[in-house]
């Protein structure tokens, strides 16, 4: 079941295993942790994507660790240790959904930008550096 979650998914999933004895995690909260695992220097006010945590929860679920997902007034999202997998209702999944559109999401973009920065610095061109003209090249014919 691992195998269909995507690379974001993965981190989230790999986050809420590093808190596994906290009865309640938040979104903030996971994405920090995924930030810290892959250090993202940016984005450190990027949610997660309701979606991508419902995911997560199923797969847990069927590994025998169960978590119920709650989306409280502000559009945050809860995830809370529960007797069995219970996913967000129908009205707080439409409202967190609509807010998302206008909300930074870590994606699985942000991962693979991470994973390409971490390789030797590319040397670019100086933009200051200031070019000089020769007037002794030119004759005045």
């Amino acid at each position: 079941m691992e195998q269909e979650l995507n690379k974001i998914q993965k981190e989230i999933l790999k986050a809420m295993e590093q808190h596994g004895e906290k009865s309640l995690c938040t979104e903030a909260f996971i994405a920090k942790t995924i930030r810290d695992n892959i250090k993202i220097e940016g984005k450190n006010k990027a949610g997660l994507s309701l979606m991508d945590i419902e995911k997560v929860v199923e797969v847990l679920g069927n590994k025998g660790a169960f978590y119920s997902v709650h989306i409280n007034s502000a559009n945050d999202i809860l995830v809370k240790k529960d007797s069995e997998t219970k996913l967000a209702d129908a009205d707080s999944k439409h409202r967190r959904l609509a807010s998302e559109k206008s909300m930074s999401v870590l994606s699985n973009k942000d991962l693979s930008q991470t994973k390409k920065s971490k390789g030797k610095p590319k040397n670019k061109p100086n933009r200051t550096e200031s070019k000089k003209l020769n007037v002794n090249d030119y004759s005045l014919d």
